[in-house]
């Protein structure tokens, strides 16, 4: 379904979406914790690679498509910033990972797992979130600081 609300002031509307959107990462990331798979050994040791402390916690969850939050405002504001949309391959929550079907490559895990490791950093995805969101907002997703960390720390194989 096509998304046909005006585009909406980020910057303004940011703090009241906030909230809206940790509640929406976390309840994903729960069900990835419980529906989807840990890495193998290959991919343990690409997580560590890029910095993850943690891999073993980590959980991918393949799907058709990677979901959009069911508030329309906030669903707005993501596909808004390019941030979800037709085409995005990979979604990381915490230690979930949503990788859409036919996206499961090295660039994308590896993409992913530098994200798991800038969540470790921050220490939840209440304390992430802000940050990455704001930075989005400020530069756009493409220039966002923790993007283009992620992007540095792409693996090919």
């Amino acid at each position: 379904m096509p998304d046909t609300m005006p585009d909406l002031n980020l910057p303004s509307v940011l703090p009241q979406l906030l909230p809206k959107a940790i509640a929406w990462e976390e309840m994903q990331s729960q069900d990835i914790a419980q529906t989807g798979q840990g890495l193998d050994a290959t991919n343990l040791a690409l997580a560590r690679s890029v910095g993850v402390r943690n891999p073993e916690r980590i959980r991918v969850k393949i799907v058709s498509a990677i979901p959009l939050p069911p508030d329309a405002e906030l669903q707005h504001a993501a596909i808004q910033t390019g941030l979800l949309g037709q085409g995005s391959a990979g979604l990381t929550l915490g230690y979930g990972i949503f990788i859409a079907a036919g996206n499961f490559t090295t660039r994308v895990l590896s993409h992913e797992c530098r994200h798991v490791q800038q969540y470790e950093a921050k220490g939840s995805i209440a304390a992430f979130l802000p940050d990455y969101l704001q930075q989005i907002v400020t530069v756009g997703y493409d220039n966002a600081p923790l993007e283009l960390d992620a992007r540095a720390w792409e693996r090919d194989a």
